[in-house]
Order: structure tokens, then C-alpha cells, then sequence
């Protein structure tokens, strides 16, 4: 097997778990239960992964009249964003499995695209934001209810209490995006 240039791999027998294998869990969830938690919740990951991403690259780079008020809902986004990756990363490993990392692991599982690397106008990236937030959101309460028809309470409640965060945060975004905020692009035409 070749090796991608950019990744490193340590000696083999330092490796305790393959990555996108599921092991026993400490919760004594059955396995094939925890496999598809775990898969779900590596949707989640990546997808938070990536959207923090986007959302901090717009807070880095947000300017014009409203710079600050949007700059600072920005910042403590991605803080969110981070906690919210964080409790479902462990969430994996408590389930026995590996949180997906790395461009690979995230993009075999992301429900969300990578945006180019460009500079764009404020009011198309935080459409781009909005989205990715009503993406994870719609996915959240499917995996919701897949934790509960499965008898997973605690992941159930996990994701609920997150999927308060991601609706509240698309709510902010879409009042930014209001008729009455923002510079509209007819105006600057």
C-alpha cells in the first residue's frame, strides 16, 4: 500500500484502534448498535468541522458597517462550534469508536461541502453559514431520533441539547440576513 505524501503514519504497533472500526464500549451499548451511532455521529463531526472552519475564515476576514456586532457573533460561534464537536467527538469514543479527523475522515463523511478558499462578500458567506447550519440541524433530528429508536438516551439528549445551539445560531444568522441588514446587493448595483 503507497502512502500519501502528506500524511504520516507512526510504526504499526503503536496503533490501538483502526480508524472507522467500532470496539466494545464501556456502556455495554450492543455493537452493532454503537456502529451505527458512531457512524452518525462522525457525520456530525465532520460537518461541525468543516462549518467551523467556514465560520471562523468569515470572522477573519468580516468587514463593513456592521463588522463588529457580526465579528463577535462569529467568534463565539466557532467557541460553540468547537464545544459542540468536542462532547460528540468523546460521545464517539465513549461508543468505541475513532471521531473521524483529518481531510480523509471528514470528507468520507461530511453532509456539507468544504468552501473554496477565496474571500467573498459578507452576505453570501453567512448564506454559505446559514446553510451549513440548517444542513447539520436537519440531519441532527434524524439522528435524534435514530439514537432514540435505538435506546440510546444519553446520545438522544446529547444531540438535542446541541441542536438547540445550531437552530439558535441559524435564527441569528437569518435575522443578520434580513432586508434590513447588511448591505443588500441591489443597493451596491
Amino acid at each position: 500500500m503507497s502512502s500519501t505524501p502528506h500524511l504520516r503514519s507512526l510504526d504499526p504497533s503503536h496503533v490501538r484502534q483502526e480508524w472507522d472500526t467500532v470496539a466494545d464500549n464501556a456502556v455495554r451499548l450492543d455493537r452493532e448498535v454503537a456502529e451505527q451511532l458512531v457512524t452518525a455521529l462522525n457525520s456530525e463531526v465532520s460537518g461541525l468541522y468543516i462549518l467551523f472552519n467556514q465560520v471562523r475564515k468569515h470572522y477573519w476576514l468580516v468587514d463593513g458597517a456592521e463588522s463588529d456586532a457580526v465579528g463577535e457573533f462569529l467568534e463565539a460561534a466557532a467557541d460553540r462550534l468547537t464545544e459542540m464537536t468536542d462532547d460528540i467527538a468523546i460521545r464517539i469514543h465513549t461508543l468505541g469508536g475513532v471521531p473521524a479527523c483529518g481531510p480523509m475522515g471528514i470528507r468520507q463523511h461530511a453532509p456539507i461541502y468544504i468552501e473554496a478558499a477565496h474571500r467573498y462578500d459578507v452576505r453570501s458567506s453567512l448564506e454559505r453559514d446559514r446553510d451549513g447550519y440548517a444542513t447539520l440541524a436537519e440531519q441532527w433530528r434524524e439522528h435524534v431520533e435514530l439514537a432514540e429508536r435505538l435506546g440510546d438516551v444519553t446520545t438522544g439528549k446529547l444531540l438535542r441539547r446541541h441542536l438547540k445551539t445550531l437552530e439558535r445560531d441559524a435564527y441569528v444568522l437569518d435575522r443578520y440576513l434580513g432586508d434590513e441588514t447588511l448591505v443588500l446587493h441591489d443597493a451596491t448595483g
